[in-house]
């Protein structure tokens, strides 16, 4: 029996639904996110770029540190093509070896630096950066710090051969898996996106969830969250540390 696989009646942008009723737009924000970041790239960087439209501001400013960053290793196909198009060359991390510093955003995180990540789908390629890097700095605007986890659809990539019978493990959770149409990772998987689910403790959750066959990775980072949070909003970027 096939799994019925919840389709949400939108997709609307978490940055269109939260940021009404902001002075500053969240564009601004994750451009102040991204520059406070700067701060933490020092000379001789092994550099980790993410994924996603805050990381995509930071892209646009790297050039003014270019200096420090000696080898720069990306997440993704999409960033990789920025990065180059602005001059940068991008290893890989075989290449590089561990990172000094993993810079990326994220779609929700609490104040203990746990994130919710894969709106971009890089998240499998985004955990392997965040765990191979010695300090992880996460830029977001306030729109995406939440007392609990969850209300953002948790990312989870998932071997085409078996999304189905993740969707069915997911459906006993009382959670609502929905397939991400038309979309294939880097790495030839698919996304199952899960609506629905509050997750009161993140850490247990993803190993939860790592367990089903088939699953290849979660979109929680709780395991490995992020050491440095900077949260831009209209009073300034704010840095909240683990």
């Amino acid at each position: 029996m096939r799994a019925l696989l919840y389709l949400p009646p939108s997709r609307q942008s978490p940055d269109i639904a939260h940021d009404r009723g902001s002075t500053l737009d969240a564009i601004e924000k994750k451009r102040q996110a991204a520059a406070a970041a700067l701060e933490f790239v020092e000379p001789g960087c092994k550099l980790g770029i993410g994924t996603g439209s805050t990381v995509n501001e930071l892209i646009a400013i790297l050039d003014r540190v270019r200096s420090r960053v000696d080898v720069l290793v990306s997440s993704s196909v999409a960033s990789s093509s920025l990065l180059e198009a602005n001059g940068f060359q991008v290893a890989t991390l075989s290449q590089s070896g561990d990172l000094d510093l993993y810079i990326d955003g994220a779609d929700e995180a609490n104040k203990r630096l746990q994130l919710i990540k894969g709106g971009g789908g890089a998240l499998t390629r985004e955990k392997i950066l965040a765990g191979a890097a010695r300090r992880f700095v996460c830029i977001v605007d306030d729109s995406k710090l939440v007392g609990m986890l969850g209300s953002f659809p948790l990312p989870i990539e998932v071997l085409p051969m078996a999304q189905d019978f993740v969707a069915r493990q997911l459906l006993k959770l009382r959670c609502r898996p929905a397939l991400r149409e038309g979309f294939v990772t880097d790495n030839g998987n698919h996304i199952l996106d899960v609506h629905g689910m509050r997750i009161s403790n993140p850490l247990e959750m993803e190993n939860r969830l790592n367990q089903i066959p088939g699953v290849v990775t979660v979109g929680i980072f709780a395991q490995r969250p992020a050491d440095v949070l900077l949260v831009a909003s209209d009073g300034g970027v704010k840095e909240l540390r683990a």
